[in-house]
């Protein structure tokens, strides 16, 4: 696939420490689109002078709206797939074109698996996934989309999934989706979701939500 065809999503909350190099490393395999989620630090700044395309919002309003922007950007700039991936470094750039490759040979989501899950509910949600359609990692922020999955959803997120709701609708709708194995780095500073408490909940409030949903 071509690498104006494709746009790698990089949601953003003061991730000035590591976001360039993540930036200079995706820029290689697409255009890479930053939604700055009114980071308190220079991330927009950092962003733009990266090389990315920054959007902006103008009040904080977490992962999955990020998502739902950058999305809704990149199917106005007709792009052909998206491939969304963390700010804080986990995630390693050089694993995009093994996703790219995954949509370019006929899948419509290919999905990261991480060898270790940070939270409890992770492991809960993964079971549900697993039983019903062998999908170890749903939570994995690495993921790359076929636009027309979305086109067909039409929308990211509408109950705050955690990045889930998109992935959930492609298995319940038969599309092809494929998970592949991948390695992390450890975060540098705090956790996305905030604490452990609070990151469970989340998590277990998606799992029961995404029964309603789809």
């Amino acid at each position: 696939m071509e690498r104006s065809n494709v746009a790698i999503l990089i949601p953003a909350f003061n991730e000035c420490a590591t976001i360039s190099k993540v930036i200079k490393e995706a820029l290689k395999y697409g255009e890479v689109i930053v939604v700055n989620d009114c980071s308190k630090d220079d991330t927009s700044k950092i962003s733009l002078e990266s090389g990315a395309v920054v959007l902006e919002h103008n009040f904080q309003k977490g992962y999955d709206q990020a998502l739902n922007t950058g999305f809704n950007y990149a199917c106005k700039e007709k792009y052909l797939a998206l491939v969304t991936l963390d700010a804080d470094g986990q995630h390693d750039p050089k694993l995009i074109p093994e996703f790219i490759n995954g949509i370019t040979i006929g899948y419509d989501l290919v999905v990261g698996k991480r060898c270790k899950k940070a939270r409890f509910a992770e492991n809960i949600f993964s079971i549900y996934t697993k039983i019903f359609w062998n999908i170890s990692d749903p939570l994995c922020g690495l993921k790359a989309y076929k636009i027309k999955s979305f086109k067909k959803l039409g929308h990211f997120d509408s109950y705050n999934s955690i990045g889930t709701e998109l992935l959930l609708f492609a298995l319940k709708s038969g599309f092809k989706v494929f998970e592949t194995n991948i390695s992390t780095k450890p975060r540098k500073g705090k956790p996305r979701f905030g604490s452990v408490i609070n990151s469970n909940y989340k998590i277990l409030r998606s799992l029961g939500l995404s029964f309603f949903y789809n």
